[in-house]
């Protein structure tokens, strides 16, 4: 038995009941099983639970044993400020701060079959990329194989841009805002820079993007970096973000960006410095993206985005640092931004009104330099050889929608592959 196992297990619900009840014996009901954390903090993100009729909603951590908590050094640990629940496969010893938080324990092990637990490992003793990998055939994929996966995608983004929409009352700004906050955050931050865009009413931004103090003074107040300022900046940035709280009566409640596993050029800091820069910038920014004809013309909106002056010299609150210079975005990172979040919102906003917007985005992706990562390596051992975005985005869709579950007969690889011939 080990931690990522019953990660697994809470993840994927495989539990032989779910009448949970607390080592102290109260029912728990949990109606969110949260969303998987891979980074540091609590193991699972945006939970809901019930007990005693009282809905939490918060972050729940997993441990083998319950003394891991010590372990591991979670005692006192602002990141796990939000836990509202703490569940072990055993419960070997209470944790007094936890009961003086009334944060309930729940003892796993009577509701996990042991059987699956030696099914799991050896599922991860497999180490094959995907269930067909010894009978693929590039020849074997079908026509227009690639449009169609992306068009896919595009089609899902767009159910959840829809939905943003409904949420910012038909704000297509605000949808713009908080996807490209999420983006900027990349994957260790980007649910927590989407908590901070939320909590803004995006009339905020418009009003005061003017002044690129204020902007930046706003991102780093509400992630908590000002709270003691170690400089003159610092404290600038502080009294700024103490007027705008006032002013627009901003919420008390602080977010907290991870710096663990980031080289220093994504460090939040960094990232929300160059955001602050990008909308005081670029006015109009949403038209500009939604009118643009060519990719060239998109470059050219964040080619000059860069982070303000204090860094220079820095990447994180008061250290200097020996590496200097003007801290732009890479051209990776800004056709990560195009590939994952304009492309898909152009193809939104214009699907309705504009028939060739299909064929309009594939020329963009076209046009864009193949992606690398190690899924993609991973295609390349089979054969595959990509020579733009439209086709390593369609290999990764394809991989994460069919090949990661292994949904085989529903996938248009695997139908060919399977077929006997005539």
């Amino acid at each position: 038995m080990n931690e990522e196992i019953l990660q697994y297990i809470w993840n994927y619900k495989k539990f032989r009941s779910f009448d949970f009840v607390s080592t102290d014996g109260k029912v728990i009901e949990i109606s969110d099983f949260g969303k998987w954390n891979k980074n540091s903090g609590p193991d699972f993100l945006f939970a809901k639970i019930k007990i005693d009729n009282i809905i939490l909603a918060g972050n729940i951590e997993i441990h083998t044993k319950a003394s891991d908590w010590f372990f591991h050094n979670h005692s006192g640990n602002p990141e796990f400020g939000n836990l509202i629940l703490h569940a072990v496969y055993i419960n070997d010893c209470d944790i007094p701060e936890l009961e003086q938080q009334k944060i309930p324990t729940l003892e796993l092990k009577n509701y996990i079959d042991e059987e699956l637990i030696q099914k799991h490992q050896n599922l991860k003793a497999e180490h094959s990329f995907i269930a067909c990998e010894e009978l693929f055939d590039e020849a074997k994929i079908p026509l227009f194989f690639e449009e169609t996966v992306l068009l896919k995608k595009l089609e899902a983004k767009s159910q959840i841009f829809q939905e943003s929409l409904n949420k910012n009352q038909n704000n297509y700004e605000a949808v713009l805002f908080q996807n490209l906050v999420y983006t900027f955050g990349l994957k260790v931050n980007a649910e927590i820079f989407l908590q901070m865009a939320e909590s803004l009413d995006f009339a905020v931004i418009q009003k005061i993007k003017q002044n690129d103090i204020h902007l930046e003074a706003l991102f780093f107040g509400i992630c908590g970096f000002l709270d003691a300022p170690s400089d003159e900046i610092m404290q600038i940035w502080k009294r700024e973000f103490d007027f705008l709280k006032v002013k627009f009566n901003l919420s008390d409640v602080r977010i907290h960006p991870k710096f663990s596993k980031l080289r220093p050029p994504n460090f939040p800091t960094i990232r929300l410095s160059q955001l602050a820069n990008l909308y005081h910038t670029q006015p109009n920014l949403f038209s500009k993206l939604m009118e643009a004809k060519t990719i060239d013309d998109l470059y050219k909106i964040f080619g000059s985005v860069k982070a303000s002056e204090y860094w220079d010299n820095r990447f994180n609150f008061g250290k200097i640092s020996t590496v200097e210079g003007k801290k732009y975005l890479s051209q990776d990172f800004i056709d990560l931004i195009i590939i994952n979040t304009i492309l898909p919102l152009k193809y939104f906003y214009h699907k309705n009104h504009n028939q060739e917007i299909v064929d309009d985005i594939f020329d963009f992706y076209k046009k864009m330099k193949a992606e690398k990562n190690s899924v993609l390596d991973e295609w390349k051992q089979l054969g595959m050889k990509f020579e733009n975005a439209l086709q390593t985005q369609a290999f990764l869709y394809q991989y994460k929608l069919f090949c990661n579950h292994k949904k085989c007969l529903n996938c248009s690889v695997g139908f060919q592959l399977l077929k006997t011939d005539d």
